[in-house]
């Protein structure tokens, strides 16, 4: 592979991080990259989201080289929003790096003070307290449901809301009693689907299959299964099987649009047999 850094001029940094800082200041500096100098914090915004989801792709994969590209990548979105902020004269990567530093010190009183805890789960307690905390200092919301991001997956959403409600006592004490919620909120769609036609109908059909959803991933929770996860693997089981029967309508030259649904349910049936 070639050595782009000796293309840098020598005055250029030699230590990882100042030379990244350095490459896009040139980036956004006078005679840098035209598409770079256009970008804001809300053009910039998909790409954080879509470099995370390329990290997590990697871990999933267990494909470690792949990995430290993909964290390259996420790094380099912190240091482009820093430096937007910084020319915009709001702040800099120091005092992004600084005030993470001072958090993790705040957060973690069990090893930077004299609390004591008796395991993960008191950390995790203390951690939401000392959030709170901070909120209610700089007069923001202090629900405990608070900080969890807007924009996160509905699926990933509802379980944090969840486990953090969880952590003051306000959660089911049985996996049956979860059960049967689900059951409960399956039962009452069918009677919505019912009524047809009016607005008021499909504003509680929308209202009634949330609740369902909502209870769903409450269940899982309540089983030790990450629903998002568990939904993706849902995804890419159907994606494998749906792929089964087009090879099987390719290699017979028909059109999917040809089959019946009897004919395509037997080969899926026969996809499932070989998995």
């Amino acid at each position: 592979m070639a050595d782009f850094a000796a293309s840098l001029p020598p005055d250029a940094p030699k230590e990882p991080f100042q030379r990244l800082c350095w490459i896009m200041d040139r980036l956004l500096g006078p005679g840098g990259c035209p598409w770079d100098r256009e970008q804001t914090h809300d053009s910039l915004a998909q790409y954080l989201i879509e470099e995370a989801y390329e990290v997590w792709d990697s871990i999933e994969a267990e494909d470690f080289e792949h990995l430290k590209e993909e964290l390259g990548d996420v790094a380099l979105q912190v240091v482009f929003h820093a430096h937007l902020a910084r020319n915009a004269g709001r702040f800099d990567i120091d005092e992004v790096l600084n005030h993470l530093s001072d958090k993790l010190v705040r957060r973690h009183p069990h090893v930077f003070g004299e609390t004591a805890v008796s395991g993960a789960g008191e950390v995790l307690e203390n951690w939401e307290e000392i959030k709170k905390r901070e909120r209610t200092r700089k007069k923001k919301d202090d629900s405990l449901v608070a900080g969890i991001p807007r924009h996160l997956p509905a699926l990933q959403k509802a379980h944090r809301m969840q486990e953090k409600a969880s952590r003051v006592g306000f959660d089911w004490e049985r996996a049956a009693e979860v059960l049967d919620k689900v059951r409960e909120e399956f039962e009452e769609l069918p009677r919505e689907v019912k009524e047809e036609g009016s607005a008021e109908a499909s504003e509680k059909r929308f209202e009634e299959m949330g609740d369902l959803l909502f209870a769903l991933v409450n269940a899982s929770r309540f089983l030790g299964v990450q629903p998002e996860q568990a939904l993706q693997a849902a995804c890419a089981k159907f994606a494998e099987r749906f792929r089964h029967i087009e090879k099987h309508a390719r290699d017979r030259g028909l059109d999917l649009r040809e089959m019946t649904l009897e004919e395509m349910d037997a080969v899926w049936e026969e996809a499932k047999a070989r998995e």
